[in-house]
């Protein structure tokens, strides 16, 4: 378990690092969408790298394709308004603020998502320890966004 939670903590960390790339390379080639669909592409061929090396890349049939819900195809359109937002809001409110409000948002939304069993997640229930926990993050982004 401690390999994993270290695997989200390595991700926690590219997801404050990736604006600050993505609105570089936006600065650099003048065109915020040409940087965003560079990221896109990288990503894609990064994933499709490591897919390859690994083995674990297939082409889905028919069956499986159908059997996935409409709203699990559409993850990559939120990967989209992600980059949009890194893009056209990161550096304007600030690394700081926009992680904060980024990852308390994302808690947030899956202490409901838990509780509800929503978009393929088990239950799990939004006790009074999670709300709290909720709460406090709220807390905390205040204090990060306001000051």
């Amino acid at each position: 378990m401690i390999l994993l939670y270290g695997a989200v903590l390595i991700a926690g960390i590219a997801n404050a690092i990736q604006p600050g790339q993505t609105t570089q390379l936006a600065k650099s080639l003048g065109e915020p969408f040409t940087a965003g669909l560079i990221s896109m592409f990288v990503g894609t061929l990064g994933m499709f790298t490591i897919g390859l090396i690994s083995g674990h890349l297939t082409v889905p049939s028919a069956q499986q394709a159908s059997q996935a819900p409409w709203w699990a195809w559409i993850g990559g359109l939120v990967g989209v308004g992600l980059l949009i937002a890194q893009l056209f809001v990161a550096q304007r409110v600030g690394a700081a603020p926009f992680l904060a409000i980024l990852v308390t948002a994302g808690v947030v939304t899956s202490i409901a998502l838990d509780h509800f069993g929503l978009v393929g997640f088990e239950v799990h229930a939004a006790g009074p320890m999670r709300l709290v926990g909720g709460g406090l993050m709220i807390a905390g982004v205040m204090l990060v966004a306001l000051s």
